[in-house]
């Protein structure tokens, strides 16, 4: 018990703000392309973001894993994206700083989701049942997912300029 929560119960907190933070992350990161703050979607997803990292450390573990030093960098990042947001209210440099810190964490959020999915969603384990998933259609997929973040943050930081 965690905090006075059964492993499933965890699980599935974790699991519902992990999907909640990736969806809200997506809107605000549509919003960055439109040139728009959306400060309360925003909120949402930093918070959310910063809890499916902090809710990641509540499962049982013997040593630092993999998935511990990306929600630690996640973190970070996080740490980062919020000061230039709400400390520096995003002025000159702390803009593209804002953007390039909250889409990598959300896309540390969706390479996760990448690999949490291979591992348990049968049809796509089949296509890479390793532990972790190392086969072509996972590398390819993830592959993907780092091109399209690496487009998205170049388009926001060139098209994000709010009032």
């Amino acid at each position: 018990m965690m905090l006075g929560l059964s492993l499933h119960a965890v699980t599935v907190l974790h699991v519902v703000i992990s999907l909640i933070g990736i969806v809200t992350g997506l809107v605000v990161l549509y919003g960055l392309f439109k040139s728009q703050s959306m400060p309360g979607m925003t909120a949402i997803f930093l918070l959310t973001t910063i809890l499916t990292n902090a809710t990641g450390f509540m499962f049982p573990f013997e040593k630092l894993l993999p998935s511990h030093i990306i929600a630690i960098l996640s973190l970070v990042l996080l740490a980062i994206a919020c000061f230039a947001l709400y400390g520096q209210m995003l002025s000159g440099a702390w803009r593209p700083i804002y953007v390039i810190t909250a889409v990598t964490s959300l896309y540390l959020n969706v390479f996760v989701l990448v690999i949490q999915s291979f591992l348990k969603i049968g049809p796509l384990h089949e296509l890479a049942p390793s532990v972790p998933p190392s086969e072509p259609p996972f590398a390819v997929t993830q592959g993907v997912v780092l091109v399209l973040f690496v487009i998205a943050i170049i388009a926001s930081v060139r098209r994000f300029r709010p009032a």
